[in-house]
């Protein structure tokens, strides 16, 4: 079995990448550099949940995604391109029944529908919704900003998480990939919502907040309708400003990069509390877990970091050269 990783950058004026770089993983973890597919900014990586087929948010002010299909030795190729009809899209999700690829377009402020051919192919845009609104934050909330949609597990659900209104917006999503207003929950001003991780087998669901350097629990009332529940710093860093980036769970720990701090604040969930700050490398915008190992794309310091899971926080920090990485994408291959 073939262990890949393959790094997300911004590229041109955004940052100092080429495109998509794969890296070879070894039985300890090591990552070595195999090949380089130049694209322009691919800042959000996703894989289609039964294809070889992976995705790519072309974050530009036109707003692209590129389809890759991934070979049996994991070469990525173009399978085909589309406009996103937003700016700067910085997520992409699958629907779990492979029929939709979920776009969040930032600048745009909207949200992005596409069919998929049974190849994982991009057929059409089939929706396309705009938001409105603001936040008190003049800076970063002076209009909407779509940061990640979110499907339910049974496919018929999209959540849109709004950094710009300090809302999740929710559309029941159709047979034939319309989007219909179903829910919009508000979260504390100021807070800058960027992520939206649920729970499995709980009602609960996880939410970073950008702006206001938390980590808020809520939970689904009914689908796609949030409460609050509780919010509490995330990380045990008294560091600022603090922007918050990504959110991985895995059993009963929830892991959050924080940009500032720059660290992994690692959470445990039954507990409600942070237990270790681990350092990885300058602005940490997204990261992977893999068998124990953190994979960190370590935007500012131009490499991918990576370093053990520990109670102490005090691993040994890794780096792997790479310009402006952003997105981290573990595959295992057959």
């Amino acid at each position: 079995m073939a262990e890949l990783v393959f790094v997300g950058s911004y590229t041109g004026d955004a940052g100092n990448g080429t495109g998509i770089t794969t890296f070879s993983r070894s039985a300890t973890g090591e990552l070595t550099e195999v090949a380089n597919l130049p694209m322009t900014s691919p800042s959000w990586l996703t894989r289609h949940p039964s294809l070889p087929v992976l995705y790519a948010a072309n974050e530009t002010e036109t707003g692209g995604v590129t389809a890759l299909a991934l070979s049996d030795a994991g070469a990525l190729s173009v399978l085909g391109e589309a406009e996103t009809g937003g700016a700067h899209p910085c997520h992409l999700a699958v629907t779990p029944d492979g029929r939709f690829l979920l776009c969040a377009n930032y600048t745009g402020g909207s949200l992005a529908v596409f069919s998929l051919s049974a190849s994982g192919a991009i057929e059409a845009r089939t929706a396309l919704v705009q938001h409105t609104g603001s936040g008190p934050d003049a800076d970063r909330q002076e209009a909407a900003h779509v940061h990640m949609a979110v499907p339910s597990p049974d496919s018929t659900v999209v959540s849109a998480v709004d950094l710009g209104t300090d809302e999740i917006r929710s559309y029941t999503l159709s047979s034939d990939g319309s989007l219909e207003p179903l829910a919009v929950s508000a979260l504390p001003p100021g807070t800058g919502p960027r992520q939206l991780v649920r729970r499995p087998g709980t009602d609960l669901a996880y939410v970073v907040g950008e702006l206001a350097g938390t980590l808020v629990t809520v939970r689904e009332t009914s689908p796609g309708a949030f409460d609050v529940v509780a919010s509490t710093p995330s990380t045990l860093s008294s560091v600022t400003p603090n922007l918050v980036a990504h959110l991985e769970l895995t059993g009963s720990r929830l892991y959050v990069s924080n940009r500032g701090p720059d660290c992994i604040t690692e959470f445990a969930l039954d507990d409600a509390a942070a237990v270790t700050d681990q350092p990885c490398g300058a602005n940490p915008r997204h990261f992977a877990l893999v068998d124990g190992t953190c994979y960190v794309a370590a935007q500012s310091a131009d490499a991918v970091t990576a370093f053990t899971l520990t109670a102490s926080g005090d691993a040994e920090l890794r780096h792997y050269p790479t310009g402006s990485p952003t997105f981290v994408l573990p595959v295992s291959l057959p």
